[in-house]
């Protein structure tokens, strides 16, 4: 059985508030999903309007392959981010730095809504949208692990799993709220007013949305682990420093259990624009709705998921959804080559479905493989490092297949290989499920 994890502040009992405990992981959610919202809207303008508008004097193929390479760009700086807002919430406090990683990342998003584009500016105009696009990545980068382990430390009596699969819903659901705001705006304007300014409409929006995401996240309480941490004078003071020296294990086995769920991510949520699109030439409505479907499927499945991984531990629910994620690669691309409806909407709603498996316990089972002391830095630097290698490296290297081969069937074999090494790095990690917080790294 599980031990119940005692979350209250030093004599409180072993009681958690429940008041406080839904209230951060509401603010968590909600505020995280703000944050995938940006990136996700970023994703979809690179496959469908950045080639034409920032890179029109290359090719079509290679103006793709230009604005997704500003797509990976997040990813590397990801990494970053977790370094330097981790390092802040592990020595200072969790609720001040998960305030500033949403502003740093509203910021950046709304500012891309009014950058000039390359018929204005010319040369400008993508370096500018680089730039923007690494501030978004060192937002995003120190935004999840201090929504995970919130929700982990305030949490008890062996639901960590499934409060923590609550703010993994915050990817697909701002998948779902991104590609929803871009269908709608295909639908209402003409595609010249879409590629004149409809476009930037998904990015000025999110600057309303993060106003109500710091008022939501301005009334969670500090950690009471943390809490507990700084009045016993047990705070990290070189949180990076001990994470590279004591905890590197830790962290390779954190990248190597996401980096497989990333790469599946990015190929059944955004390649599937730039391959239907591109080599299918499916109308782009079709494939937003698609889209749509798998993310409708990944939130309403995550739950489910998280559930799940505290019954029957965090590894086996990732060992089932990297199998089923591995098989169904080999089925995605046929669905969408067959032109039905029907077929195409089911492809990215079933991959989804496995994703969930990899997806929801993460928020519990990345920052479980860390000490309070160091858990903001380790978990961040965990999760988002696995980044550089999936979602920067996939949108280069799937494209660079399908030109090379013509085919899919080297996408699938290349999302297969990354996801034998997670299935690895599970079987090699510990099971944490029924374990207490602060009994590791003791």
């Amino acid at each position: 059985m599980h031990a119940a994890l005692k979350t209250g502040a030093p004599g409180a009992g072993t009681r958690t508030d429940r008041k406080a405990l839904r209230r951060v992981v509401g603010a968590s959610a909600v505020g995280t999903t703000l944050e995938w919202y940006d990136h996700f809207i970023y994703g979809s303008a690179a496959a469908l309007v950045f080639p034409k508008l920032f890179f029109p004097e290359s090719d079509p193929a290679t103006a793709t392959m230009l604005s997704l390479i500003t797509y990976a760009v997040a990813f590397v700086t990801r990494p970053l981010g977790a370094a330097i807002f981790g390092h802040f919430g592990d020595k200072y406090g969790r609720k001040n730095v998960l305030i500033l990683t949403l502003v740093v990342m509203g910021t950046a998003t709304g500012l891309i809504g009014v950058v000039p584009t390359y018929g204005s500016i010319g040369i400008l105009a993508p370096l500018l949208l680089v730039v923007l696009r690494f501030v978004q990545g060192i937002g995003l980068g120190g935004e999840w692990g201090g929504a995970a382990l919130m929700v982990g430390e305030f949490s008890n009596d062996g639901k960590r799993g499934l409060l923590g699969s609550l703010v993994q819903i915050a990817s697909p659901v701002g998948l779902l709220l991104a590609n929803a705001v871009f269908s709608i705006v295909t639908f209402l304007v003409s595609e010249e007013a879409f590629f004149a300014w409809g476009w930037r409409v998904p990015f000025l929006l999110s600057t309303v949305l993060v106003l109500v995401g710091l008022w939501i996240r301005r009334q969670v309480q500090e950690s009471p682990l943390f809490e507990e941490e700084a009045a016993a004078d047990e705070v990290g003071k070189a949180p990076l420093l001990e994470v590279a020296t004591c905890h590197w294990k830790r962290v390779l086995l954190a990248i190597g259990s996401r980096v497989g769920s990333d790469v599946t991510f990015y190929v059944f949520n955004v390649f599937i624009l730039v391959y239907g699109t591109t080599q299918l030439g499916l109308p782009r409505q079709t494939l937003l709705t698609a889209v749509l479907f798998g993310a409708a499927s990944q939130a309403v499945s995550i739950p489910m998921w998280g559930h799940l991984c505290d019954r029957i531990g965090r590894r086996p629910v990732l060992g089932i959804g990297a199998v089923g994620a591995m098989a169904w690669g080999f089925a995605f691309f046929p669905l969408l080559g067959s032109g039905v409806d029907a077929l195409v909407f089911v492809a990215p709603a079933v991959g989804n479905f496995f994703i969930a498996a990899m997806w929801g316990p993460l928020a519990a089972y990345v920052p479980e493989l860390f000490p309070t002391r160091v858990r903001y830095t380790g978990a961040g630097l965990g999760f988002q490092s696995a980044g550089v290698f999936g979602g920067a490296l996939a949108p280069i290297i799937t494209a660079a297949l399908v030109t090379k081969y013509d085919t899919w069937v080297p996408v699938s074999v290349y999302l297969a290989a990354l996801l034998v090494v997670l299935i690895s790095c599970v079987a090699i990690a510990r099971e944490t499920a029924a374990t207490d917080l602060r009994e590791i790294g003791r």
